[in-house]
Protein backbone atom coordinates (compact mmCIF):
# COMPACT_ATOMS: atom_id res chain seq x y z
CA UNK A 1 0.00 0.00 0.00
CA UNK A 2 1.33 3.53 -1.03
CA UNK A 3 1.95 6.21 1.29
CA UNK A 4 -0.11 9.12 1.33
CA UNK A 5 1.41 12.95 0.07
CA UNK A 6 -0.13 15.75 1.51
CA UNK A 7 1.79 19.40 0.57
CA UNK A 8 2.18 22.18 3.45
CA UNK A 9 0.22 25.61 2.37
CA UNK A 10 3.88 26.94 2.16
CA UNK A 11 4.70 24.35 -0.61
CA UNK A 12 1.23 24.89 -2.54
CA UNK A 13 2.61 28.41 -2.29
CA UNK A 14 6.09 27.83 -3.46
CA UNK A 15 4.67 25.42 -6.47
CA UNK A 16 2.23 28.02 -7.42
CA UNK A 17 4.99 30.94 -7.35
CA UNK A 18 7.46 28.57 -9.30
CA UNK A 19 5.24 27.61 -12.16
CA UNK A 20 3.89 31.52 -12.08
CA UNK A 21 7.41 32.89 -12.57
CA UNK A 22 8.34 30.68 -15.21
CA UNK A 23 4.91 31.29 -17.44
CA UNK A 24 6.27 34.83 -17.92
CA UNK A 25 8.61 33.68 -19.76
CA UNK A 26 7.65 30.42 -20.98
CA UNK A 27 4.06 29.11 -20.38
CA UNK A 28 4.98 25.65 -22.08
CA UNK A 29 8.25 25.51 -19.75
CA UNK A 30 5.91 26.41 -16.77
CA UNK A 31 3.62 23.82 -17.13
CA UNK A 32 5.93 20.97 -18.07
CA UNK A 33 8.52 22.03 -15.32
CA UNK A 34 5.19 22.32 -13.11
CA UNK A 35 4.10 18.79 -14.26
CA UNK A 36 7.17 17.28 -13.52
CA UNK A 37 7.42 18.61 -10.00
CA UNK A 38 3.74 17.39 -9.28
CA UNK A 39 5.11 14.02 -10.67
CA UNK A 40 7.94 13.96 -8.46
CA UNK A 41 6.19 14.85 -5.30
CA UNK A 42 3.94 12.09 -5.77
CA UNK A 43 5.61 9.62 -6.43
CA UNK A 44 7.08 9.75 -2.85
CA UNK A 45 4.01 7.31 -2.16
CA UNK A 46 6.02 4.22 -3.26
CA UNK A 47 9.55 5.41 -1.86
CA UNK A 48 9.08 7.75 0.78
CA UNK A 49 12.88 7.43 1.97
CA UNK A 50 14.73 7.98 -1.30
CA UNK A 51 15.32 11.69 -0.75
CA UNK A 52 18.49 12.83 1.17
CA UNK A 53 18.68 13.82 4.54
CA UNK A 54 18.69 17.74 5.23
CA UNK A 55 22.01 17.96 6.94
CA UNK A 56 20.64 21.02 9.12
CA UNK A 57 17.60 19.19 9.81
CA UNK A 58 17.94 15.56 10.09
CA UNK A 59 13.67 15.08 10.28
CA UNK A 60 13.45 16.28 6.90
CA UNK A 61 14.44 14.84 3.74
CA UNK A 62 15.11 16.45 0.03
CA UNK A 63 15.00 15.33 -3.91
CA UNK A 64 16.12 17.44 -6.31
CA UNK A 65 14.55 18.27 -10.02
CA UNK A 66 16.49 20.49 -12.21
CA UNK A 67 17.26 23.31 -10.03
CA UNK A 68 14.21 22.88 -7.61
CA UNK A 69 14.86 20.97 -4.33
CA UNK A 70 11.23 18.94 -2.81
CA UNK A 71 12.06 19.11 0.81
CA UNK A 72 9.53 16.64 3.01
CA UNK A 73 9.18 14.64 6.51
CA UNK A 74 8.62 11.27 7.01
CA UNK A 75 5.81 10.35 9.00
CA UNK A 76 5.98 7.10 10.09
CA UNK A 77 3.13 6.41 12.23
CA UNK A 78 0.42 7.91 9.75
CA UNK A 79 2.20 6.73 6.71
CA UNK A 80 2.50 10.47 4.88
CA UNK A 81 4.54 11.80 3.22
CA UNK A 82 4.49 15.75 3.98
CA UNK A 83 6.07 18.30 2.08
CA UNK A 84 7.14 21.36 3.77
CA UNK A 85 9.13 23.75 0.81
CA UNK A 86 10.02 23.48 -2.65
CA UNK A 87 12.75 25.57 -3.05
CA UNK A 88 14.53 27.10 -5.93
CA UNK A 89 18.06 25.68 -5.23
CA UNK A 90 19.57 29.22 -6.95
CA UNK A 91 18.52 31.34 -4.84
CA UNK A 92 20.00 32.38 -1.81
CA UNK A 93 20.35 29.88 1.00
CA UNK A 94 19.71 32.28 3.92
CA UNK A 95 16.22 32.99 2.74
CA UNK A 96 14.94 29.52 2.90
CA UNK A 97 12.84 28.48 6.40
CA UNK A 98 12.32 25.18 7.16
CA UNK A 99 9.98 23.81 9.89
Amino acid sequence: MGWQVALTDEADADLRNVVAFLAQKSPAAAERIGLELVDLIFSLDHLPHRGTPVKERPALRKIALRHYLVIYRVNEAASLVEIVRIWDNRQDPARLRLP
